[in-house]
């Protein structure tokens, strides 16, 4: 197989990118009490782009004004007021030269404790309990509650919430919208034969799980324009138990990335905590290596999942990948394509100094170019 290069263009729906090399979305509690974003927001964004990154995808973006919304400071997607506050995003990362996806996320059961200002009940495919606390940095505490099962109402109102979202985020100049189904959120938990027990349409076998994050799929990449990009996020292990695995093993995977690519997504991204290894058994595939090969053939793969060197980011396109996305590594190097291309050494990544004890975004991340950990 000829070897992808880290520069080489790639083309994504509607989409033409100049580089192998994305930013993954990634939790920055910095929109203003309402769900709006910001100036911060539009320069944090830019700044990757101006950075060389060919792409971006935004944190995750609340659906609804019911159960989706997950922790304070979240930006939205649902209202007017959104729409027009993320056009100074979108232009500020487009004068950049840059494309930007709006990841579109519904909590779940994983909620901070905010759904609505009156009710602080949340929803996930059935009534269990996620593991584990609530997480500070995102302004929660103490243990999730028990969800409600949602009901076939909540549900449709949730896929009309992705929808109206999808076409929002075009309307506020995003190129492309990612469906969050992945770390252990609404759409990732239909996936998971702990969080969904339902005995319906929606649960059993890998097919039935499956079906629900589908129809949102379709449903979405039906409403929009045909050049908008439509992507869908995937993991096993979910925020709440990272050690989660599909008992059915590589047979789901290839069930359930044979369902999202066929029911209209452009591109899979899958993540794990190191893309490059083994998922299923010591000689299995990686996740994105199974999306690689289950996938429709019109459907591109992004990996993410411990890439930040230039010789972890080679093998995961060597080994099938068309893309990949940074993380932690990116907000270390907000210039890494540009640096890497340079030769330029890379800063190491400290969470104290960035995501703690409060992840939104700080003052030393706005200057452009410029690593947090450099002086």
């Amino acid at each position: 197989m000829t070897r992808k290069m880290l520069f080489d263009s790639l083309s994504i729906g509607g989409q033409t990118l100049d580089g192998r090399v994305g930013l993954a979305p990634m939790t920055r509690v910095s929109a203003t009490d309402d769900g709006r974003a910001n100036d911060r927001m539009a320069q944090y964004y830019a700044k990757f782009a101006k950075g060389g990154f060919s792409f971006l995808v935004t944190e995750g973006t609340y659906t609804d004004g019911a159960y989706s919304k997950g922790y304070q400071n979240q930006p939205g997607l649902v209202t007017d007021d959104h729409v027009d506050a993320w056009t100074q995003v979108t232009d500020a990362v487009h004068d950049a030269d840059g494309v930007i996806f709006a990841q579109l996320m519904h909590c779940g059961a994983q909620n901070q404790g905010m759904p609505q200002d009156t009710d602080r009940e949340t929803i996930a495919p059935s009534a269990v309990q996620p593991d584990g606390e609530k997480n500070p940095a995102y302004g929660g505490a103490g243990p999730y509650p028990e969800p409600k099962k949602a009901t076939t109402e909540d549900l449709e109102t949730a896929r009309e919430g992705f929808v109206a979202s999808a076409m929002n985020a075009h309307d506020a100049g995003f190129d492309g919208v990612e469906l969050h189904a992945a770390n252990g959120y609404l759409l990732n938990e239909f996936l998971s034969d702990t969080m969904n027990q339902r005995d319906d349409e929606y649960g059993g076998d890998p097919e039935a799980r499956v079906r629900y994050p589908a129809e949102v799929v379709e449903a979405v990449a039906t409403a929009v324009p045909e050049d908008f990009v439509v992507g869908v996020r995937v993991s096993q292990s979910m925020v709440t138990d990272y050690r989660y695995e599909w008992p059915e093993g590589e047979a789901a995977a290839a069930v359930f990335f044979e369902a999202l690519s066929s029911a209209g997504a452009d591109y899979i991204h899958t993540t794990e905590r190191y893309a490059t290894e083994p998922t299923f058994g010591d000689d299995g595939p990686s996740l994105a290596e199974a999306a690689v090969e289950y996938v429709t053939d019109d459907t591109v793969v992004i990996a993410n999942g411990n890439l930040g060197t230039p010789e972890a980011a080679r093998q995961v396109l060597d080994d099938g990948a068309d893309l990949l996305t940074l993380g932690t590594s990116a907000l270390a190097n907000p210039d890494w394509p540009s640096r890497v291309a340079a030769g330029e050494a890379l800063a190491q990544f400290d969470r104290a100094t960035l995501l703690e004890p409060k992840a939104s975004i700080g003052d030393e991340e706005l200057s452009v170019g410029a690593s947090p950990f450099e002086n």
